[in-house]
């Protein structure tokens, strides 16, 4: 057969093995290859958005732990008598009546309750009381290296549990602080809209008498304005000395010593013994211990948690 011609009238030359070119090239992996459907793109696919929602939603449930498990690890009550709280409708989570077995919550940020009183369940959070001595600052550091706060809790820090005191004393004052890193509980306990009560004992020079509680209870005007006491009461009178109690919600700068002064009886000696229900007891200075379940469901009432 004779070869085809070209335009210009010649022969075309026949192709040999040799003018061949070969490509390396590896062909595509997966190329075209149609991706596995998934139940969640079918139903994407056909417009049913809500049935991925719904199991999402359902798998979010399924997180964290059984209520009545959270309740028995919080000391409310044993896990079967957690659940007949439950059954009777007395336990809420944010708000709302629980009273479905196996309910699942997260005790990190849930707010549970039971007869309308808040329980702890949030293992992170910590609650002490701290004695703290006279001339030590309320502070958790110092740059001038004096005794502070957060000597005391130093090794708590180093072990990653961060602390702060609620409010403060000043250096010469000794007595009751609280200590947490619950930081909505403190601000509300030193915010004036909640008047929380802070009880002090006071020596002062002078043997005080019926005016003084008359003056407290009526009100002593200071630079900044009027300071009135909630509660007075002479609790002792000697050689020239007076124990004074006094129960105030005032929060302003040395407030009580302040107002005993302006009154003709200069503090010798304060000491805050008691934070709404919170006591200080016989704790020694220089002490610390946990607040226990009553006196933090206390505070969490005087706040409205």
């Amino acid at each position: 057969m004779t070869p085809p011609a070209r335009r210009d009238g010649t022969p075309e030359k026949k192709k040999r093995d040799s003018d061949m070119i070969v490509s390396n090239a590896k062909p595509a992996r997966h190329q075209h290859v149609k991706k596995k459907a998934t139940a969640d793109s079918v139903a994407r696919d056909l417009g049913a958005d809500w049935l991925v929602e719904g199991k999402n939603k359902k798998n979010s449930q399924n997180q964290g732990e059984r209520l009545q498990k959270v309740l028995a690890k919080a000391g409310v009550a044993s896990r079967r008598h957690a659940e007949i709280l439950i059954d009777e409708g007395r336990v809420e989570v944010n708000g709302q009546v629980i009273i479905k077995q196996g309910t699942r919550v997260d005790p990190n940020k849930d707010v549970i309750r039971v007869d309308g009183t808040r329980i702890n369940v949030n293992e992170e959070t910590q609650y002490f009381v701290l004695n703290k001595p006279r001339g030590m600052q309320s502070t958790m550091s110092d740059d001038m290296g004096r005794p502070c706060v957060g000597d005391v809790v130093a090794d708590r820090v180093v072990a990653g549990q961060r602390l702060f005191h609620v409010g403060r004393l000043d250096a010469d004052t000794e007595g009751l602080l609280l200590l947490t890193n619950d930081g909505e509980l403190a601000n509300r306990l030193m915010h004036p809209k909640y008047e929380v009560t802070k009880t002090y004992l006071a020596t002062v020079l002078g043997e005080a008498d019926k005016k003084l509680i008359r003056q407290l209870r009526e009100g002593i005007e200071l630079e900044d304005g009027l300071a009135q006491a909630d509660y007075v009461q002479i609790v002792d009178k000697n050689q020239g000395y007076s124990l004074v109690r006094v129960e105030l919600h005032e929060g302003r700068k040395h407030i009580v010593r302040r107002m005993l002064k302006e009154a003709g009886y200069p503090v010798q000696r304060l000491v805050r013994t008691k934070l709404h229900t919170v006591q200080l007891g016989d704790m020694k200075p220089g002490s610390l211990r946990a607040l226990n379940s009553n006196e933090l469901t206390s505070l969490y009432k005087a706040v409205g948690m």
